[in-house]
Parts: structure tokens; sequence; C-alpha cells
């Protein structure tokens, strides 16, 4: 099983230790920074800390850390560059599986700015996206991300995240994956059933999402379980338990 996005520097040992006994075997962790960060380094310094800290705290419960590191919209008041200038290093030496999460928030022209250079940055390595979209203004916003997102990337490359019911019609029709985030007070394990079982399993990938927030480490197998539970077919759990995440991240088994 693959936990398609957490934020692994705000969670306990226990948690990845709960996960990795759930049948979590691999989890991607994505940058976000909840605080106001005065300078770049600190930021930088948080990046760093996620790649080479956070994957070692997890693996030693036996879970497997892939990492994707960017600029969060929250964070995008920083100067940029030198952030900028270590994406390209960590893709050179493939220490990154894609750029995330990257997306928009308040819809600021810094935010703007930003996603688009990120996204550039994507294009130009050829490198995979994780694109955030907010629980506030989700519609709105994501309009947004849908009118830029194609000027600069091809859809092939990018999941859009956080994806729900309210939404899904408008992101349904494009290339990217779309991911479906199980976490309290943004969408239940039957909500996102529910999706499955009108557009199908090729597009989608799950995730838990969990971070600060309140959250559920554990929500992707219970959602698994649940589908198995209500006698999905097995092929089609097994794509949105793993095999969609190891086809489009490039995951080896």
């Amino acid at each position: 099983m693959i936990d398609t996005h957490m934020h692994a520097d705000a969670r306990s040992g226990e948690d990845f230790k709960a996960m990795y006994l759930a049948g979590i075997d691999c989890a991607i962790t994505c940058s976000y920074y909840p605080y106001k960060i005065p300078q770049d380094i600190v930021l930088l310094n948080h990046l760093n800390r996620i790649l080479e800290l956070d994957t070692k705290r997890a693996k030693e419960h036996g879970l497997e850390l892939k990492v994707a590191l960017g600029i969060h919209p929250t964070n995008s008041y920083v100067n940029p560059e030198k952030i900028f200038e270590k994406l390209y290093e960590w893709i050179e030496t493939n220490s990154i599986i894609a750029i995330g999460e990257i997306g928009l928030e308040d819809l600021t022209a810094n935010e703007i700015d930003i996603f688009k250079q990120q996204l550039d940055i994507a294009s130009e390595t050829k490198s995979k996206v994780i694109i955030h979209t907010p629980r506030k203004n989700k519609r709105e916003v994501l309009k947004e991300i849908l009118d830029i997102l194609p000027q600069h990337i091809d859809e092939n490359q990018a999941v859009i995240d956080h994806i729900n019911p309210n939404v899904v019609e408008d992101v349904i029709d494009t290339d990217c994956m779309l991911g479906l985030t199980v976490q309290p007070q943004k969408m239940d394990k039957f909500e996102a059933i529910s999706i499955l079982d009108n557009y199908g399993f090729d597009r989608f990938l799950l995730n838990s999402d969990i971070s600060n927030k309140e959250s559920d480490p554990l929500s992707v197998p219970k959602t698994i379980r649940e589908l198995t539970k209500q006698g999905f077919k097995k092929s089609d759990i097994e794509k949105v338990s793993e095999k969609n995440a190891k086809n489009f991240f490039r995951l080896k088994d």
C-alpha cells in the first residue's frame, strides 16, 4: 500500500509504525511549512530536514518514504531562487520523485509567479508535480490552476490533489492524475469510494495528507479495507492501493 501524500515532518514515529503495521509500505512526503518563514534559508533548511532526517525516522519503523519538495503556496513570499537551485540539484541526483506540493491558495501574485516557475522547472527536467488545491474557494482556485497548467507543462506530468465530490467533474476530463485525500474535515472514505465507483480507478491516487492539522494516519488502509468489504474488484483496488502510484511516479518494486 502507498500513501501518496503526507507531511512526515509534522508526525511522530508512532504514526509511522502504525502506518507500516496497517500495511503501508511506502509513503510520499511533501513539503509544507505551516508557519511564517522569515528567510529563504529557513525554508531551505526545512526542506533538507525532510530529505535527510524524516526519511531516516520513518525507516526506523519500517516505512519507506519517497520525497517531493518545492515551494508550497503558503511559503510563496520567500525569495525562491535558492530553492529553485536546489530543486535542479535534487532532481539531477534523483533525491526527489516530484516537485511538490506546489499550487495556489489565495491567488496572490507571488503564489502565481512561483507556481508557474516551478511548473517550468518540472517541464524542463521532465519531473512530476504534486499540485495543492485549497479547502476554501476550491473551485475558484482550481479554475486558475487548470488555466495555468497546460501553458507550462504536459498535464500527464501532474497530480491535482485534494479533489472531492464538489470538483471532480471539473478535472475528470484533464490528463492529470487526481489525488483523493481522506482526512477529517476534507473527505471521508465513503465519499472517496463514491468517486471511484462513479469514475473508475485508473486516474486516482489515495492519500491521508497527515500534517499538523487534524489527521488520520490510517485513512488509506481504512479506505482500502472498505473497498474490499464492499466487494470491489481486487484488480481495481490494487490500482488505488499502489499500482497507479508506482506507474505515475516510476517507483521500483
